[in-house]
């Protein structure tokens, strides 16, 4: 069987070095807040090209914070409303609503899956205050129109990098630094990947950062003072320094991804198949996910089943129809359900050889 994603593969191919990391903070008696994290901020702050990184517990969080700390310094107030893709994971959205502010939805390019840069000016209204862009599947989605409207109207750019750690726009900039302020996850199964659930916010913004530091702790900037009704919600010594590790190698396993992609995309020849599209350059695609769209997609997923080759649907509902926003699911968003109906990913990471790429491209020609 040729998984999605092997993680403990991938886990293993950081040996002694990530048993090691684990073992040294165990030793040091110190779990939450300590060295570990501090020099993960550094070095991730560096890498993404921001001034400030602030270890969260989770991509979610992230965002929810960046949104949250708007909200305490006066730039945003409930009903304000946000522009997000309506094709994305749903914690996107959950971000926005979670703060009591409005979701406005917009469809994406269906070459790209990301957000149309051509749709978004006709949401914008006097209550708009922040595009959120999502890097979807490891592709940049930041466009010189966006930065155009952003500028028109004088709104704050909030990024959701949770897919795309490692991505360029115009091969310059790195996704995370493309706007005020930047949302990572670092999943598991993410292209630098926690070995459970942490995340990040990036930004050059001051007091932003600071805001956001003080209300993942409790709102508190000072022990046992709570200015703000925070959370709790922090990056722990384990997992920093596990992606301390990772963070040295991320290039190069990008780098890899791609190759797959690559060959993907050059030998995958089926009349019945449409191959993902690049929108500007390789270093603006990290392929987090390979996504190929089919009408027969469950045809298709159950004879790569058969062949031993296990394939995931991101995603099978959009969030428009998902039951949590059930207020939502009247709006009509044809090409964001086309896509959730008919996209299918294919394995790839950096630890996959080439006769199981080779396996995976004959077997889908042979359908």
């Amino acid at each position: 069987m040729i998984k999605f994603l092997d993680l403990k593969a991938i886990n293993n191919s950081f040996e002694p070095e990530l048993s090691n990391a684990v073992h040294r903070v165990l030793q040091s008696g110190w779990y939450t807040l300590g060295s570990e994290l501090s020099a993960f901020e550094d070095k991730y702050g560096k890498y993404i090209g921001t001034k400030h990184c602030v270890g969260v517990a989770n991509g979610l969080d992230a965002l929810r914070l960046i949104l949250k700390a708007y909200i305490e310094l006066g730039v945003m107030k409930e009903g304000d409303e946000v522009i997000v893709p309506a094709n994305t994971y749903i914690a996107s959205i959950l971000a926005i609503t979670d703060n009591r502010l409005i979701p406005v939805l917009v469809e994406p390019d269906i070459n790209t899956y990301n957000i149309d840069p051509f749709k978004i000016e006709e949401k914008v209204t006097e209550r708009t205050k922040a595009i959120m862009l999502v890097h979807l599947y490891g592709q940049n989605s930041m466009h010189q129109k966006i930065q155009w409207i952003v500028d028109k109207y004088n709104l704050k750019l909030i990024e959701d990098n949770a897919q795309s750690v490692g991505s360029y726009y115009n091969d310059k900039f790195r996704t995370g630094s493309l706007g005020d302020a930047a949302g990572h996850s670092f999943y598991p199964g993410k292209n630098l990947g926690a070995i459970g659930d942490a995340g990040a916010v990036t930004t050059d913004d001051d007091k932003l950062a600071k805001m956001i530091r003080t209300l993942a702790n409790y709102g508190s900037s000072k022990k046992y003072v709570n200015d703000y009704q925070g959370l709790n919600s922090r990056l722990d010594e384990i997992q920093a320094a596990v992606l301390l590790v990772k963070l040295k190698r991320i290039d190069s396993d990008n780098q890899k991804r791609q190759g797959i992609a690559e060959y993907y995309i050059q030998n995958i020849k089926h009349s019945k198949i449409i191959l993902p599209q690049i929108n500007s350059n390789d270093n603006s695609h990290v392929w987090h996910l390979f996504v190929i769209y089919c009408e027969n997609r469950e045809k298709l997923q159950k004879y790569l089943t058969r062949n031993d080759i296990q394939t995931l649907i991101h995603y099978p509902i959009p969030p428009h129809k998902q039951m949590a926003y059930k207020t939502l699911g009247k709006l009509s968003y044809p090409i964001t359900e086309d896509i959730h109906k008919n996209v299918l990913s294919l394995p790839i990471s950096p630890i996959m050889n080439i006769e199981e790429v080779k396996r995976i491209t004959d077997t889908i020609n042979s359908f």
